[in-house]
């Protein structure tokens, strides 16, 4: 399988009108969105969803072939969340809890045990700019993986950014903005989101940063 693919972008990036030709097949030109066909009989078969993982019903799934989608065992999406690996591949662990509200656009990996409140924005994906003679939307992307390490909790209508790292049982307090790296065991607060609290693993207990 993994050297179909690599066959297949070695075509497309070989031949740009036949790629144009199925990037037309597989979603609308103006909106990023699969198509039906593609729902249905193609995502299915490439992605790894874990038969005891959640997707709620009014979940919005906007995942393609091209890009992994994974969700481990026992993981859940809740409703009125949206998830595009159109850029960049989602991979979810086991145990993670995305909640109400939320949107990942990839490059995006969470890992086990993650607790996600309502509408957290995670993006691994930034609009180029710079050109001031191109209109915004005429000047392609870039994007960087965002990184969720096991056992953290998320606040709600938090933003994570492109290119984060968040370590190891961190906490990011609600509405807070994350535009650095989180350390492991480390309390973030605030826009631009700073550490507040970090845990001392000698005294055993957490501590505020001064």
């Amino acid at each position: 399988m993994k050297e179909m693919d690599s066959n297949i972008k070695r075509i497309l990036k070989k031949y740009p009108r036949i790629k144009t030709i199925v990037f037309w097949l597989l979603q609308s030109k103006y909106r990023c969105r699969p198509r039906l066909w593609v729902k249905c009989f193609l995502n299915p078969f490439k992605h790894k969803k874990h038969s005891r993982s959640i997707i709620c019903r009014r979940t919005r799934m906007d995942v393609f072939p091209y890009n992994k989608f994974e969700i481990g065992r026992l993981s859940v999406i809740e409703d009125f969340s949206c998830v595009n690996n159109g850029v960049g591949d989602v991979i979810i662990g086991e145990r993670s809890r995305v909640g109400l509200g939320n949107t990942i656009i990839g490059p995006v990996k969470i890992g086990d045990k993650v607790l996600i409140a309502q509408n957290v924005t995670f993006s691994g994906m930034n609009h180029n700019y710079q050109d001031v003679s191109l209109a915004i939307a005429d000047q392609g992307f870039t994007t960087k993986e965002i990184i969720v390490d096991d056992d953290c909790w998320i606040g709600a209508n938090s933003v994570v950014t492109a290119g984060v790292c968040i370590g190891k049982h961190s906490v990011v307090a609600a509405a807070s903005v994350v535009t650095k790296d989180v350390p492991p065991y480390t309390i973030v607060a605030g826009n631009p989101a700073i550490p507040i609290k970090k845990y001392n693993q000698e005294l055993e207990t957490w501590e505020r940063i001064k």
